[in-house]
């Protein structure tokens, strides 16, 4: 994987606040990124952010940033070899990490 430029990932948290929950995120050919909550009872609720950063750490390691508007700030790792996803998240009164899950390309 050479960008994030296009694609879209599907990932799930086994801990933290959005624990079981699946999230998809597009990220934009346009630097924006779009998260869509895909199951539980926020399920359908999504949000386009105008801006993502992500930077290639080495071969298959991604670390991806996001300012939502409503003031949360999503940093998360992403381990593509193996599938592992590791979060942290804040806003201006909380910090919650480290998170851990996994992630998938969606289809």
């Amino acid at each position: 994987m050479d960008t994030l430029s296009g694609k879209t990932i599907i990932w799930t948290f086994d801990d933290g606040p959005m624990a079981g929950v699946k999230i998809e995120h597009a990220f934009g050919t346009d630097g924006s990124v779009t998260w869509t909550i895909a199951d539980g009872p926020h399920q359908g609720a999504s949000v386009r952010e105008k801006a993502y950063g992500a930077v290639k750490v080495s071969d298959g390691v991604w670390l991806v940033s996001y300012l939502s508007a409503s003031g949360h700030t999503l940093t998360v790792a992403l381990n593509v070899p193996d599938g592992r996803v590791f979060a942290f998240g804040s806003d201006n009164t909380s910090w919650v990490g480290p998170m851990h899950g996994r992630f998938a390309l969606a289809p």
